[in-house]
C-alpha cells in the first residue's frame, strides 16, 4: 500500500507525530475559525525572514516555544510578558485549538501560530533572532529505534544555535529522565551551549517565572520528578577585522 505521507525534502522533513483531533466543540470551532487565520503564520518560500515581521509593533524579545501542547505556558508566558512576542508551533490540533481558547479569553495579541511542524519555518528565518527558545515535556520517543526522532540532537542544535541571539536561553523541560540525560549529553557535546546549572536545585526548581502545562502537572499528580534544564547560547566568535 502506498503511504499518504509527503516525500521528505530539506525544506520539508519527515514529520513523526500526532497532527489529527477528535472533532472541536462548536464553540472552539468558531473561535477558532474567527482567530486562527489572524495568528497563523505560513511557512516562507524564501529564506532570511525577520520574525519580528509578524508582529506589530515591533516586540522588544521574541520568544519561540516547540511543541506547546495545549498552550498553558505560552498564554501565561505571554500574559505575563505582554512587550515580548512568541511564536508557538504545535503540529496536534487539539493542542493548537486549546491555544487559541486561552488566546481569546485573555485578549492576547502577542502571540503567533505555527499549526503544525516548526522545522519548515525556522529553516527560513534569519540567524540570531530569538532571546529564547522552549522545548517542554517534548514526546520522549523512548524506544531505542525511535530514538533519533527526538527534538534534540545534532541537527536541531546547530538549527537553535544559529536562531538564537548570543546569551539566548534555551530551556528544556521532561518527566522523562532518559530524554533528560539524552539532552545534556547532547548538549554538553554541542560547542555552542552552556548549562546554566550550578547546584541540584537548579534543574529539580523551576525557574522563578514558570508556568506549568497540563502534561507537567499530570505528571506531578502522578508522582513523578521533573527536571527543568536552562542552557545559554555561547558568545558567537568576534570576526578578524
Amino acid at each position: 500500500m502506498r503511504s499518504n505521507r509527503p516525500i521528505p525534502t530539506p525544506d520539508r522533513p519527515n514529520f513523526y507525530g500526532r497532527r489529527g483531533s477528535r472533532p472541536p466543540k462548536a464553540s472552539r470551532q468558531t473561535l477558532m475559525d474567527d482567530l486562527l487565520p489572524k495568528l497563523a503564520i505560513e511557512y516562507p518560500e524564501q529564506a532570511g525572514v525577520d520574525p519580528q515581521s509578524y508582529f506589530a509593533p515591533d516586540r522588544s524579545q521574541l520568544w519561540l516555544e516547540i511543541g506547546f501542547g495545549g498552550g498553558e505556558h505560552l498564554a501565561g508566558q505571554a500574559e505575563a510578558n505582554p512587550d515580548i512576542g512568541i511564536i508557538g508551533c504545535e503540529p496536534y490540533m487539539d493542542g493548537v485549538g486549546s491555544l487559541i481558547r486561552h488566546i481569546g479569553n485573555r485578549q492576547l495579541e502577542n502571540v503567533r501560530v505555527v499549526p503544525d511542524d516548526s522545522r519548515p519555518l525556522l529553516y527560513k528565518l534569519r540567524d540570531a533572532c530569538f532571546d529564547r527558545v522552549f522545548l517542554l515535556f517534548p514526546d520522549p520517543w523512548p524506544k531505542k529505534r525511535h530514538a533519533e526522532r527526538r527534538f534534540v540532537g545534532p541537527k536541531n542544535l546547530a538549527l537553535l544555535a544559529r536562531l538564537l541571539k548570543d546569551g539566548g536561553e534555551f530551556r528544556v523541560a521532561s518527566d522523562d529522565m532518559q530524554y533528560i540525560s539524552w539532552t545534556l549529553q547532547h548538549l554538553h557535546n554541542h560547542p555552542d551551549f552552556e548549562w546554566l546549572a550550578e547546584n541540584p536545585d537548579d534543574w529539580r526548581i523551576p525557574p522563578a517565572d514558570w508556568v506549568k502545562t497540563r502534561y507537567e502537572q499530570k505528571a506531578l499528580r502522578q508522582g513523578k520528578k521533573c527536571n527543568y534544564l536552562r542552557f545559554r547560547r555561547k558568545n558567537r566568535p568576534t570576526p578578524d577585522v
